[in-house]
Order: C-alpha cells, then sequence, then structure tokens
C-alpha cells in the first residue's frame, strides 16, 4: 500500500535537488523529502513516520526542516513526531495558531534548508483559508513547488473540507491561488502535491503520475477556465467525503500522539464468535477472492488488496471496537499501520489464520455466491443457470457514480450508507455490485450479517452495458 519513488534522473534539471516520493496509496496521498545530498527537507509526512526515517538513513541525509502545507483532513500528521524525533524545524501555517511548538510561516517567508538549498512559502488559500506551498529553490533557481492541496495534477483540492458554507469563496480562493503559481513558477518547474491520486481531497480525478507548471497551464481548469466557470465547475462535481474526516483536522491542531504499533491482543476462537455475536466490527482483511470462498459469519470483508482503510474509516461509528482478521501476523500488522493514518490505533483484538482455523464452531463458515454482469444480464432474461434470482440490484457506488450511470431499476444506496440503511433494501435475493467488486464485497458481507442473501457482482461496471443491461443516468 506505500512505495516510495525518486524523481527519474531525465526529468532533474542541472543542479536540482534531489526529491523522493513517499507514497500512500491507499489515502492516495503522497509525502516528499528533497535533499541537497547532506540535508532534507520533508513535506507533509503521514504518521507512520518511520518509513521516512529508514529513507533518509539509506540517502544518508539528516532531516532538518518538517513543513505541513495545511492542516489535514484526511489523515493524522506524522510532522510533529518527526520533528521531535529528528530535532528538525517544524514549519506550520501562522494564522493556524498550533499550540504545540512549530516555526509559524506565512506568506514570503523564507527557511534555510542548508546553505544551498531553502524553500519559500507561498500563501495559496482554497483548499483551507491558510494553505501554503513551498517553492523549492536554490541559487540555481526555482525548481518546483510542493503544492499540498493546491494545484493537483490536472485538477485542484476541493473546497468544502472546514465547511459547506465556506466552499465558493474557497473556490475562488483557490481560482487564484492557482494562478498565483502559474505566474511565480517558471516553466520547467515541476509540481509536488499532496492529494490528487485516489484521496478525497480532490476535488475531480486527478491525472498522470507528474506534472510541471507549463504542462498545468495548458490543462488544468484553475488555469484555463475563467473564475466563474471555474467555482461552478467544481462546485458542481464535489461529492461526499468520508466522514472520520470530521476528526483528522482536530486531532492534527492538537497536535497528534506518538504511534503505537504494538500488537493488538490475540482472540481465541471463542471470543471472535461471542464479538461477532455482539454485533462488533470483525474485519477480515483477506482478498475478496479468498473471502468469497470462506468466511466467518458476521465478518465485514474489507481486503488490504482495496481501500480498506478508507471504507473501514468510513462505515463505522467512530470508536466502535474493532477485531482485526488477517491470514498471518504480518497481515495484521500492515492493516493496523494504515489504520493507524487515520487516528484508528486501539484495537479489541486480533487473530491471525484460515476461516476453518478461527471458527469456534464449523457452522460459522459461509460462502458468498459471486457473479459477473453477463449472469446478471443472463438472469434477468429468464436464464437462470443455476443462480439464484435477482430480487434486487443494489449499487452501493457514491452519489456521482450513480448519477453518470447506473443499471435500470437498481437500488442505490452507496456503502458508506449501507450500516445504518440495510433495513430499506427491498426483500429477496440482492445482487449487489459497485464499480469493481471491491465495495461490493463489503456490501454484501454486510447483507449476510442481517439476515439476507446477497450475490456478489464481481466485475467492472464497464461491462454492465456490454451484456446487454439497460442503463440510466440521472
Amino acid at each position: 500500500m506505500t512505495r516510495t519513488m525518486t524523481e527519474p534522473p531525465e526529468q532533474r534539471l542541472s543542479e536540482t535537488p534531489h526529491v523522493e516520493v513517499i507514497e500512500t496509496s491507499s489515502l492516495g496521498d503522497r509525502s516528499y523529502l528533497a535533499t541537497d545530498g547532506e540535508t532534507a527537507v520533508v513535506v507533509d509526512p503521514q504518521r507512520d513516520v518511520d518509513r521516512i526515517l529508514a529513507l533518509a538513513g539509506r540517502l544518508e541525509v539528516r532531516i532538518g526542516l518538517v513543513l505541513e502545507t495545511h492542516i489535514h483532513n484526511d489523515y493524522v500528521s506524522g510532522g510533529l513526531e518527526l520533528a521531535r524525533l529528528t530535532g528538525a524545524e517544524y514549519g506550520v501555517a501562522a494564522a493556524d495558531e498550533a499550540p504545540f511548538d512549530h516555526r509559524p510561516l506565512q506568506d514570503g517567508d523564507v527557511v534555510a534548508v542548508s546553505e544551498s538549498l531553502r524553500v519559500r512559502a507561498l500563501a495559496t488559500p482554497g483548499h483551507t483559508f491558510h494553505h501554503l506551498s513551498y517553492l523549492l529553490e536554490n541559487d540555481s533557481g526555482t525548481f518546483g513547488a510542493f503544492t499540498g492541496g493546491s494545484l493537483l495534477f490536472g485538477t485542484t483540492g476541493r473546497t468544502d473540507l472546514v465547511g459547506e458554507q465556506h466552499s465558493e469563496e474557497l473556490a475562488r480562493h483557490q481560482h487564484a491561488s492557482a494562478r498565483k503559481l502559474a505566474d511565480v513558477l517558471p516553466d520547467g518547474a515541476r509540481i509536488w502535491p499532496t492529494h490528487g491520486f485516489g484521496s478525497f481531497c480532490s476535488a475531480t480525478q486527478a491525472s498522470g503520475d507528474s506534472s510541471t507548471i507549463e504542462q498545468e497551464r495548458e490543462f488544468n481548469p484553475a488555469l484555463t477556465l475563467s473564475e466563474g466557470e471555474f467555482v461552478e465547475t467544481i462546485l458542481s462535481g464535489l461529492d461526499t467525503y468520508p466522514a472520520y474526516y470530521a476528526h483528522m483536522g482536530v486531532r492534527n491542531i492538537a497536535g497528534p500522539e506518538p504511534l503505537d504499533l504494538r500488537r493488538p491482543t490475540e482472540a481465541s476462537p471463542d471470543e471472535l464468535a461471542r464479538r461477532l455475536e455482539h454485533g462488533e466490527w470483525v474485519v477480515d482483511l483477506r482478498s475478496r477472492k479468498a473471502y468469497v470462498r470462506s468466511h466467518l459469519a458476521g465478518t465485514v470483508g474489507l481486503g488490504l488488496d482495496g481501500p480498506m482503510v478508507t471504507w473501514l474509516g468510513w462505515m463505522i461509528d467512530w470508536g466502535s471496537p474493532i477485531t482485526l482478521l488477517g491470514e498471518s501476523p504480518e497481515q495484521v500488522a500492515e492493516a493496523q499501520r494504515e489504520l493507524a493514518r487515520i487516528g484508528i490505533d486501539k484495537f479489541a483484538a486480533a487473530a491471525s489464520g484460515q476461516p476453518a482455523e478461527l471458527a469456534a464452531d464449523p457452522a460459522q463458515l459461509r460462502e458468498t455466491t459471486s457473479a459477473s454482469f453477463a449472469d446478471l444480464a443472463a438472469t434477468r432474461s429468464g436464464e437462470h443457470n443455476g443462480m439464484p434470482p435477482a430480487d434486487v440490484v443494489l449499487d452501493v457506488r457514491t452519489n456521482n457514480e450513480f448519477s453518470g450511470s447506473h443499471v435500470t431499476g437498481a437500488v442505490h444506496i452507496p456503502l458508506y450508507e449501507l450500516p445504518k440503511r440495510v433495513s430499506e433494501v427491498p426483500e429477496g435475493t440482492v445482487w449487489v455490485h459497485c464499480g469493481s467488486g471491491y465495495r461490493a464485497t463489503a456490501a454484501a458481507s454486510l447483507l449476510e450479517s442481517d439476515g439476507r442473501t446477497a450475490v456478489l457482482i464481481d466485475d467492472k461496471f464497464d461491462a454492465a452495458g456490454e451484456a446487454g443491461l439497460e442503463l440510466t443516468s440521472s
């Protein structure tokens, strides 16, 4: 779920500082480490800073500065802890009035990373009111900008995370900030955004894996549309964002506590059975292919091969007890790390093994019927081929996805609403789908836990029309 990338050598300018990308793909975010070969600056670090310390060690550089572009709403920051561990200065926007020890920064401030490397703060409000971007400079010039949630690849950060009532005002700021960046950066300057790789902090889906300001001037709506057109476009495209975002900014401005990745208490099969009987969140971390073959009744299928952290964090009541089930202790540890990034780091229990090993009674074991959109089309036309009837087609994609195109007659309940709305699903066998099968697996498990018969459509939504199903947009 995470990887570190180095800027391609052919894309570096002469004497360009070395920039490493620390990607957190499960949340759609990136952190950065830039260095002159001796001292480094880290921008927007995730909570698990051991990754960044290990990277600095491999590069044999000292971290001298840690910067936040904004108070994050989609993850718990590791900036404060990284600064504490390394003795680095910690730069945060002065206007955020953070209560912990930090260097307050504002528009135009220049901070030396080393004798040959510096960053220049640039006020770029829009994603938040006090958002800062940072220009990476040395005596040879400006090489790029860490743009956080301001200018992303082909889009910008969303403008409704600090309150829907501020969305339009911040959208206007976002348009002006993008143009401010375009005015001060030379054509070849790189753009290094924090969001936009699947993050719900992005206003629309970002495109590409790298970009320059010259490319953004040509394609980014913030730089090609008038203010009015941009504001209308960005506001009309906003969809719901994860419920756990409400807890992130509060935690980040207060100063997150250090990360604790000690393994949770091991649960016996009898304890697992008790927790499932009480309706607690017991999360099966295996792939959906493994889940449908066999699982414990009442578990929720959210595999580590997809954005488990986003959907679990979105669906649970904050503070609910969570038990993690993995094929191995390593899988449980990976899930712990993922969930700690959004502040879930206290678990009721954990267990490792195959379902048959974790069952207190063989009667707990279940399997889920899976199908394709072609199977649904055949069933609807009367050719059941041994498949259960499609009494209900349930679409658990987001509002924007459903509005764009959906199977005619489908019931729509987004996955993040299903735990509280499962009683609204009409009677009968439910064929459930999403965009690829991941969310539908979780939905099928929730339906089964409610005593319903579910068929998982483990297929890409693009195949629905090809299978001959009638599609409707709204």
